[in-house]
């Protein structure tokens, strides 16, 4: 990584203790965001860097709210813009870089528009998916003592735990969500929401995976095998 990004990944290091949104998801999405952008025509690179880096900076006080009310894309926005602010960024590439920030979240009613935004978007959702995101979504359940797998049927948990009661609100209370409940109701729903063609196939093929594990995960649960 340039030096020139150093100042904001040492910031953003301070932010996040959180086990599955740490520095090693952020350089994941970093790393993945580069992948995709090659042989893109007009990327800033430089605005897209620097968007991967600050992305997740609020997420420590979202998961750690108990109202359901913090949106971290919202609030890292604010927080990034300062930092950006203080690190002489220009208005125009901060503009750019927030909404990247804005628009990355799965469970969001704001789309991407630029061409920065739907990579940051995609490199987010493909972090979720694969041997690495089953690794990440049982580390957060151990971090919020879920279950290792809860039966409540899809649509009454939808009504009872998701802000506007969809697939696309905002958890509730995060204790009574479930590695398998974030599969049904996030991680297979993503293939089809990702804007590059690149990113969909990587999808692709990280969720058969996924898909697999969950259907063993299931059948061990019930006893079946």
């Amino acid at each position: 990584m340039e030096e020139k990004y150093q100042p904001i990944k040492e910031i953003v290091e301070k932010e996040l203790s959180c086990s599955a949104h740490d520095m090693d998801h952020v350089l994941r999405v970093y790393h993945l965001c580069l992948h995709l952008a090659e042989g893109e025509p007009d990327i800033d690179t430089d605005c897209l860097k620097a968007a991967a880096l600050l992305h997740d900076i609020a997420r420590v006080k979202e998961d750690t709210d108990t109202t359901g009310e913090i949106d971290h894309a919202l609030l890292g926005v604010q927080m990034a813009d300062k930092i950006l602010e203080d690190l002489h960024y220009p208005p125009e590439k901060r503009e750019l870089i927030n909404h990247c920030i804005r628009t990355h979240r799965f469970r969001s009613t704001v789309n991407p528009q630029t061409k920065e935004a739907k990579i940051l978007f995609d490199a987010d959702k493909l972090d979720v998916l694969g041997a690495v995101g089953v690794a990440r979504c049982f580390m957060v359940a151990g971090r919020y003592n879920e279950t290792l797998y809860v039966d409540t049927p899809l649509d009454e948990y939808v009504k009872e735990n998701l802000v506007t009661k969809t697939f696309h609100g905002r958890i509730k209370d995060i204790s009574k969500h479930a590695p398998n409940i974030e599969f049904e109701t996030k991680f297979k729903h993503i293939p089809d929401m990702l804007y590059t063609k690149k990113a969909r196939k990587m999808a692709e093929e990280r969720l058969k995976f996924m898909t697999q594990f969950f259907e063993r995960l299931q059948k061990e649960i019930k006893g079946e095998q």
